[in-house]
């Protein structure tokens, strides 16, 4: 049995821009490469916004009919883990059955269905929230659940309250979408998950959102991380790792990367700026360095300035003018403060995660209320509230103790 893991896909980056087709094509490449596989598991994030347009859509349901339209391998379903049997459709079962969690960037109000969900209901896959399924192919039998994108805070407890087990005469995979310690996504959210507090007895535990790749032994578990196939975070590791897929021979237990041929080739330099040598120059050798080769599309470079040196915009407007036909650049100046630095990189993460006006006014405020060395004897959630409320006084007594909270109250007595 051959079981093909990709995951992060993010369809829908990039859009307006030039980068705009780059995440269906990199998904489309390593769709069409596994659909010699019995089934497809993508443990989150196929979208990359919580409402996707209408154009996305399209894209999306063009590259996901591709494993409904092979033939199946001969594999079934022969059973559901906590999960209404009513709620997948023959199509999903009909060709290579694709089981997909919902990621951060999917998930919504409980009220709400999410991309994901939207998916399921049309047939294009199956979505796993605290439940599972077995598959059988021949004599082998495979055992699938998974656990969606759930907040940082809440992941241990909702996992230990769902409280997966391996299933006996199976080989067992569990599927997240979740930063695990030492496997960050963001410091802006620390995880209450770790490696020696994930479930036991798993002979391999996917792990999605985290967006460079890696695979290691916890025990007799294989804990693995397939990254994402495209480029978001322009950061150094996506620089340095390659992007692929994973593919997993239960029967041979062997695990392989797969690597994307097509995907655009990033660059991630630093320069340190020198006050003896011309700002630009030092800019533009880097660039002119890198666009030796020839590259089937445009690469994308991210330069990172640093230093005291003063680097005007409009010379990197013009840098970006001379090479708009043979790369694709993105600026980053670390010249201000250390203090404004991480500021402004507060801000663009939050900006990446796509979060509402209310969840980014949360997370800076909780930053800010760290960095201000409070003490947790309140509830931050409680006075953003009353802070969106107009309660900006009665926030404001809470926060310097002048008013207990409820939790105060209980302490004190």
């Amino acid at each position: 049995m051959l079981i093909s893991i990709l995951s992060d896909l993010h369809f829908g980056y990039g859009s307006k821009t030039r980068l705009e087709d780059d995440s269906f094509e990199n998904a489309q490449e390593a769709i069409t490469k596994s659909l010699d596989s019995d089934l497809i598991l993508i443990p989150g994030d196929i979208f990359h916004s919580r409402i996707p347009t209408t154009e996305t859509w399209a894209k999306t349901l063009k590259t996901l009919s591709k494993p409904l339209l092979t033939k199946n391998k001969g594999i079934k379903l022969v059973k559901t883990i906590n999960k209404d049997l009513d709620e997948i459709s023959k199509r999903s079962l009909s060709g290579v059955p694709v089981l997909a969690l919902h990621g951060t960037h999917e998930r919504r109000g409980k009220d709400s269905i999410n991309a994901i969900q939207a998916l399921e209901k049309t047939g294009f896959l199956i979505h796993l929230h605290c439940n599972g399924i077995i598959f059988q192919k021949g004599k082998k039998k495979v055992a699938i659940q998974g656990m969606s994108g759930v907040p940082e805070r809440y992941a241990k407890q909702i996992l230990d309250k769902w409280d997966p087990k391996p299933v006996k005469g199976c080989y067992n995979i569990l599927m997240l979408h979740q930063s695990i310690e030492p496997y960050v996504y963001s410091p802006l959210e620390p995880p209450s998950l770790n490696i020696s507090n994930l479930p036991k007895g798993f002979d391999l535990i996917i792990d999605g959102h985290i967006h460079t790749r890696d695979q290691t032994k916890i025990d007799k578990t294989t804990l693995l991380m397939p990254g994402s196939t495209i480029i978001t975070q322009l950061k150094i590791e996506e620089a340095e790792v390659k992007k692929g897929f994973y593919q997993v021979d239960i029967a041979k237990t062997k695990i392989n990367f797969i690597p994307l041929k097509k995907n655009r080739k990033f660059f991630y330099k630093e320069i340190e700026l020198k006050p003896d040598i011309v700002v630009r120059d030092q800019i533009d050798e880097t660039i002119s360095k890198i666009l030796v080769k020839d590259f089937k599309k445009l690469p994308i470079i991210k330069i990172k300035i640093l230093g005291k040196e003063a680097i005007i915009d409009k010379e990197l407007r013009e840098l970006e003018k001379k090479y708009s036909d043979k790369a694709i650049l993105y600026f980053s100046k670390e010249l201000e403060s250390p203090e404004m630095t991480r500021k402004i990189e507060l801000l663009r993460s939050l900006r990446e995660r796509k979060l509402s006006v209310e969840e980014m006014g949360l997370q800076i405020l909780k930053k800010n209320l760290e960095d201000l060395k409070f003490k947790s004897t309140f509830d931050t959630d409680n006075v953003f509230k009353l802070l969106i409320d107009g309660q900006a006084d009665k926030a404001f007594d809470i926060l310097t103790g002048q008013q207990k909270t409820l939790d105060q109250i209980l302490k004190s007595g």
